[in-house]
């Protein structure tokens, strides 16, 4: 009987939720390096353009975000590869804290925007390209139709980051699509088969 042993099967998904751990364990005061301004009036704001992901208001945050996260994160990290769901990540939270700086008055924090666009990628992950999945319509309408009603609420959620990160998802999700076709079209054509050879005698001397 072969030994068990464990494995860092995902190894984008389990950093990303060390780190998050790590930065939760670190001093007050250096919570601000991990935070998106409302204004990019400095280096530190740009920095929590790319580093509010890590940051969280408590462990109940924290752990309401990775719950998602470390479900459907290692399935999407097998599925696009370490590499490209590392560059979601971080696209998804560049638009995030660039959308927020433009738009929004606030500052913002959180894996939020990322657990969304995990959610709603991974409704698309059997798309083809000219179809829209039935689950894809229907997580859009249960989780991005929810968060726009709360959004009238006031509370100290940031709504926007999980639409701006569900919409990123969905765009990820039918762009691969597309880029997908389009490398499947251009498959060249497969080389004509080579004309069998006659068979031989043994003596050597072709038959026919």
């Amino acid at each position: 009987m072969a030994k068990l042993r464990v494995t860092y099967n995902a190894p984008v998904v389990l950093t990303f939720a060390l780190v998050a751990v790590l930065v939760q364990l670190l001093p007050d005061r250096t919570q601000a390096y991990f935070v998106a301004h409302p204004e990019l009036d400095g280096w530190r704001a740009y920095l929590g353009m790319f580093t509010h992901i890590f940051g969280h208001a408590g462990w109940d945050h924290l752990l309401a975000n990775f719950s998602i996260i470390l479900i459907i994160g290692p399935i999407l990290e097998e599925r696009h590869g370490s590499l490209s769901l590392l560059a979601m990540i971080a696209v998804t939270a560049l638009i995030t804290g660039v959308v927020n700086a433009a738009f929004f008055n606030q500052y913002l924090l959180g894996a939020s925007g990322i657990a969304f666009m995990m959610v709603i990628l991974g409704s698309v992950a059997n798309i083809k390209a000219g179809e829209i999945p039935l689950t894809f319509l229907a997580v859009a309408a249960l989780f991005m139709g929810r968060e726009v009603v709360a959004a009238f609420k006031d509370d100290q959620v940031s709504q926007g980051a999980h639409l701006i990160g569900g919409t990123v998802g969905g765009a990820f999700g039918f762009l691969g699509a597309g880029l997908g076709a389009l490398r499947g079209g251009a498959k060249p054509a497969a080389p004509a088969p080579a004309a069998p050879r006659p068979a031989a005698r043994p003596g050597g001397k072709p038959l026919g």
